[in-house]
């Protein structure tokens, strides 16, 4: 089995206590980091019941998401080497799909952060959320044909939108608590896609649809494929699983936070 349930790399340094995956019964494990960039922990499940759990506590700046309006697309030759797998098909987004009904919808939007939130608006109103509605072959063209699905079918269409616009387009999953928001229990892990605007990633949410605080990042990929929690190779049946994310706040909690962020001159509203 490969595990991806550990906080992204590029979040280690907020991390306040160890990140470890404990495994019940103890087994030996290795850890590796994927062609991805993700922590992976690889080990052998003998017969029988299984338990993996974690728990940690990482600081998070206390803001919405970063927004800028100005960042604009990139033209596919200027384009990083790294960024380019990002503009193809993969297993759940049909981009060749889409070329015609992307362009339709959004190919006279201006090339910039607009066409992105554009997409993100379209998938939103849309697309009906639905747990009843989920299954592991649900692609890019079924949420399209089918109009309804769970989180991380808005992002797989969103993605492919995107990447038949030529605009790079990655999946994501991490944790994602009910801060500044209505909890809306049961927790689990959540989808949402980065895209590749002014030379860097940027989160974007189709299901979720405002600026949110705490989005902590997990792993990144082409499309759910290559991010799921547990890869198994073998049988390996899912009887249980829990997901719990909540703010924690220390008497130096105020002192810790960042002065208010700007992005090219655009205000990210701060919680009340």
């Amino acid at each position: 089995m490969v595990a991806l349930l550990n906080v992204h790399p590029s979040r280690t340094h907020d991390l306040l206590e160890p990140d470890e995956l404990t495994i019940e019964p103890r087994i030996p494990v290795t850890n590796y980091i994927d062609g991805f960039g993700n922590r992976c922990t690889r080990f052998v499940g003998p017969p029988g019941h299984l338990r993996l759990s974690s728990s940690t506590l990482i600081q998070d700046w206390g803001y919405p998401d970063l927004i800028n309006l100005s960042a604009r697309e990139s033209a596919v030759g200027d384009l990083p080497n790294h960024t380019l797998s990002y503009l193809l098909s993969s297993r759940y987004c049909e981009v060749d799909r889409f070329s015609n009904i992307a362009v339709e919808l959004f190919g006279a939007l201006d090339h910039s952060w607009t066409r992105v939130q554009s997409i993100c608006n379209w998938v939103h109103n849309h697309v009906e959320f639905n747990y009843q509605q989920a299954r592991p072959t649900k692609s890019a063209l079924d949420v399209y044909t089918e109009r309804v699905g769970v989180c991380r079918d808005f992002q797989h269409l969103a993605i492919t939108f995107c990447r038949a616009l030529n605009i790079p387009a990655r999946y994501a999953t991490g944790y994602l608590g009910d801060i500044g928001v209505p909890a809306r229990p049961p927790m689990d892990f959540s989808g949402w896609f980065e895209a590749w605007l002014d030379g860097q990633w940027w989160a974007f949410d189709a299901r979720n649809q405002e600026p949110r605080i705490g989005r902590v990042l997990m792993a990144t990929g082409r499309d759910a494929s290559d991010v799921a929690m547990t890869t198994s190779f073998g049988q390996a049946p899912l009887s249980y699983f829990s997901v719990v994310t909540e703010e924690e706040k220390t008497p130096s909690a105020d002192e810790a936070k960042p002065e208010f962020p700007f992005v090219d001159g655009y205000s990210i509203s701060t919680p009340q």
